[in-house]
């Protein structure tokens, strides 16, 4: 499926197998994720993705061919690939721990092509062992939804007890999980009304879980944004205590308003997740080595990608739409 224009439908299209170059394999995709970063690129909201492009992100394949210099995976190991495909490995950014910042960084189904279609390309040093348990449908959302949720929430302090989750979908039903299993009580706002949403938060292990607009019933420790909305922010830090954390967990996000000083004073801490490093994949699928999720999908073929994006466009996916490829 191939965006051939910004904010057009994906295109199904027959398009030449690609050949694995140096340093890269070739792998048959079973499944790939349908992100909300999926529906930012094809709606135009992020600035200059590859043309034509075939997106995705959350991808779980089969290695069939190693190119040149390979020597991490062999042919038939299952693999997952992610959103960060390749970085310089030699600017201040890489140098010092943050890949995720690099200049140069290429994007898997944004700069690179991705995994909506029966065969991906991939750098081998940028995929992971995928654990016999996650070589399906299920395990697709972890490759970003998991992990930049990992991320978002090791931005915050181990501390925290209290942390309220806005926005549940894909990212909050995963993170949720590992949060209760360690003990913390998360707290879940959706959009006004939304009692599927709402229903889903209670049932994955939320404690607590009303429209955003509503006030905590108590003050949170920590706050983590996945809904693409900026009017949050001022909300969240109104619900956080003292010198607690809001981390903004999306790549897109519509314009902050403005707020008053004192919402983020008292030590207050505001920040944004970009990208993900390969220190955090490892760390994530550690995490969930001791701590096994539960993932809930919907299934899609891949000719329906357009129905998927639209769904999740219009809030219509309980969990991660996933296609089903291979």
């Amino acid at each position: 499926m191939v965006l051939e224009k910004k904010s057009h439908s994906l295109t199904l299209k027959q398009i030449p197998v690609p050949s694995p170059g140096t340093g890269q394999i070739l792998i048959k995709v079973k499944v790939c994720g349908v992100c909300r970063t999926d529906l930012h690129i094809v709606d135009g909201e992020l600035p200059d993705p590859k043309l034509p492009l075939v997106p995705g992100h959350e991808v779980i394949g089969q290695v069939v061919t190693l190119g040149p210099g390979c020597a991490i995976f062999s042919e038939g190991d299952v693999v997952g690939v992610a959103w960060l495909g390749y970085t310089c490995n030699s600017c201040e950014f890489c140098l010092h721990g943050s890949e995720n910042l690099c200049d140069k960084a290429l994007f898997t189904g944004y700069t690179l092509d991705g995994g909506f279609a029966e065969y991906i390309l991939a750098n081998e040093g940028y995929c992971y062992p995928i654990p016999t348990g996650y070589a399906n449908a299920a395990g697709a959302p972890l490759m970003c939804a998991g992990l930049i949720g990992y991320r978002s929430y090791q931005m915050i302090s181990s501390f925290s007890e209290t942390i309220g989750f806005y926005g549940f979908g894909a990212a909050a039903h995963i993170l949720v999980q590992i949060a209760v299993a360690q003990k913390k009580k998360v707290f879940a706002f959706t959009r006004e009304g939304d009692r599927n949403a709402q229903s889903f938060a209670l049932e994955s292990g939320a404690v607590w879980c009303h429209g955003s607009e509503t006030q905590a019933p108590e003050k949170l420790d920590a706050a983590l944004i996945f809904a693409p909305a900026g009017n949050l922010v001022p909300k969240a830090l109104t619900d956080i205590r003292k010198g607690g954390t809001v981390v903004c967990g999306g790549i897109h996000m519509s314009d902050i308003p403005s707020f008053p000083y004192r919402l983020l004073w008292g030590e207050k801490t505001l920040r944004s997740v970009a990208n993900l490093t390969r220190k955090d994949g490892i760390g994530f699928f550690e995490t969930i080595d001791s701590i096994p999720v539960q993932t809930e999908t919907k299934i899609f073929p891949l000719e329906m990608a357009n129905s998927a994006l639209e769904q999740l466009r219009s809030g219509g996916i309980r969990g991660a739409a996933v296609l089903e490829i291979g």
